[in-house]
């Protein structure tokens, strides 16, 4: 398997396993050890590539050792076999641009980033942002995630920023997936992946190059399969394996995706384990419906084993 260039393919948003530890911050130590098994699994099952330091991965919560031995991990386990894009997400420009250098010096392919976070940066701050992430000199994958940081990177801006150095894709998490081909019109230099779990069938069918998932966690060898059957057309297929699984892609776009994943992955019979703060355990009711929608999933693909 020789990982796209382009940043392509299906990428995993890599959850983060803990283990408790008095001693850690929250009590809950980052435990290496499993995540390495974990990208391992991941790519095994024929994922293109793995993302550490995402949204997903808890970036916010670790301190610096944490965040930079991460995706040092994840490089050293599957680093010469897949893609490894590593968040390099940051209120500011020089810290953004601060951890895009050690992820160079680390050995990573890619860097995905969002724009300022915390900050509503406007038009000129948001390029500024970027240039200074991409003048690093690894291929860059911006990230438009106006649900989280109250800032929409619209085609029209996309075009702008596509004219970077080393600007290579687009991570659009924006749920609309008219964007896909606006993108594609506006910035055509630019590969275009598929960021919200709930609507990939509908990106990939549009010309979305990629899918930076979340549930791939859970289910890695059938995203692989949902993308390579739309990557090649066949819609009634794709259809037929992507429709019983939507319900718990939903959750991906949702404020609880990472406990939601997490949960998938011991249905499935992972671990998943807990999350440190601000993120705690789901509601009862919640988590019915989490264990409702993913037990309906798996109920679909084990059918089709059988």
């Amino acid at each position: 398997m020789t990982p796209s260039k382009d940043l392509g393919g299906v990428v995993v948003a890599t959850a983060l396993p803990y283990a408790e530890d008095a001693s850690a911050p929250a009590g809950l130590r980052v435990d290496y050890d499993r995540y390495a098994e974990h990208c391992r699994w991941v790519v095994d099952s024929g994922c293109h590539g793995v993302g550490p330091n995402g949204s997903l991965g808890e970036y916010s919560s670790l301190n610096q050792e944490e965040r930079r031995k991460v995706a040092q991990t994840a490089v050293a386990t599957v680093g010469d076999r897949a893609t490894v894009i590593v968040g390099v997400h940051a209120p500011c420009a020089h810290e953004a641009r601060h951890w895009a250098e050690l992820a160079a010096e680390d050995g990573a392919d890619g860097l995905l980033c969002l724009p300022p976070t915390i900050y509503r940066a406007n038009e000129g701050e948001i390029l500024h942002h970027f240039e200074q992430v991409a003048a690093v000199g690894l291929p860059v994958m911006v990230y438009n995630n106006p649900i989280d940081t109250k800032v929409d990177l619209t085609p029209e801006l996309i075009r702008e920023i596509a004219e970077i150095d080393n600007v290579s894709a687009i991570k659009e998490f924006s749920g609309d997936v008219r964007r896909v081909l606006e993108i594609r019109e506006q910035a055509p230099r630019v590969n275009v992946v598929a960021g919200a779990d709930d609507v990939v069938l509908e990106s990939l069918l549009m010309g979305a190059g990629g899918w930076f998932a979340g549930f791939p966690n859970v289910f890695p060898a059938e995203s692989v399969r949902l993308y390579e059957l739309a990557r090649a057309g066949k819609v009634e297929e794709a259809r037929a394996l992507y429709e019983p699984l939507v319900a718990a892609f939903r959750w991906d776009s949702r404020t609880e995706f990472v406990q939601a994943i997490k949960r998938g992955m011991e249905i499935v019979g992972r671990f998943g384990g807990p999350c440190r703060p601000p993120r705690g355990p789901l509601p009862e009711e919640m988590l019915a419906q989490v264990d409702a929608d993913l037990e309906r999933a798996v109920k679909y693909l084990q059918g089709k084993e059988n």
